[in-house]
């Protein structure tokens, strides 16, 4: 008897933010699920390229998500 598959990830937005989530669940997040988008700019996964798309696809609360990263990065480069 063989083993049934293992289920399928329950996209939320732990996995969305989460490190540890593979960057091909990332961009399927970022091209299919809107409404995640800006759960995962906040992910330290998320490569330049993946934050372009987002950026240009939009979605619920991706500009102010964005805006938040920018300044943090801003915040963090003057600290140095």
């Amino acid at each position: 008897m063989t083993t049934p598959p293992a289920p399928p990830i329950v996209l939320n937005p732990q996995v969305a933010c989460s490190p540890d989530t593979d960057i091909d669940v990332l961009w399927h997040i970022a091209q299919h699920v809107p409404q995640l988008r800006r759960w995962i700019v906040a992910n330290p996964a998320a490569d330049a390229s993946l934050l372009e798309f987002i950026s240009q696809a939009g979605g619920p609360g991706v500009r102010q998500a964005l805006e938040v990263l920018l300044e943090s990065l801003e915040n963090n480069s003057d600290d140095e």
